[in-house]
């Protein structure tokens, strides 16, 4: 699959529910980042700290989403894409929009590194986590820039 078809799967599999489909669209090794996680979750390095990241929790209110105003940017790198997009869906029955970025590596049909960028906030309440992810930020000790680990966390699912 190209960089685009890598994405286009993704987010179809995210907005349908296909997580036990989802790690499989990444390399064996990989490097996934969330640069924007308030809570600084470590990087993603492997498939099955993937699979692990993809699988349901159960709990959180019931999503129903889609990805819509998808535009794909091809970069003179044939492995890169940036993607922007964004889920619009309704949580608990409330309507919601999720605006993302992905900058994507993908190399023989699996994403070999992605960063994710997303407005956690908004995910953290779409999930019923606001509060959640407020408290753990005040509780976290400011760190130096530079000094932040890579990030990521499961607000997104």
């Amino acid at each position: 699959m190209t960089p685009r078809e890598v994405f286009l799967a993704l987010v179809h599999g995210v907005s349908e529910g296909r997580w036990d489909e989802l790690a499989d669209l990444y390399a064996e090794q990989t490097d996934v980042v969330h640069p924007f996680d308030p809570l600084r979750a470590p990087a993603l390095r492997t498939r099955d700290e993937l699979r692990e990241h993809f699988r349901p929790t159960g709990t959180g209110p019931e999503l129903h989403r889609r990805p819509v105003n998808i535009t794909v940017h091809e970069t003179t790198d044939p492995e890169v894409i940036v993607a922007e997009f964004e889920y619009q869906g309704t949580a608990a029955g409330e309507p919601f929009s999720l605006p993302g970025i992905f900058v994507l590596r993908v190399r023989d049909g699996q994403i070999v590194s992605s960063r994710d960028y997303f407005d956690h906030l908004t995910a953290a309440r779409i999930h019923g986590r606001l509060e959640e992810v407020v408290a753990a930020v005040q509780q976290r000790p400011a760190a130096p820039p530079g000094d932040q680990p890579a990030t990521s966390i499961t607000a997104t699912r």
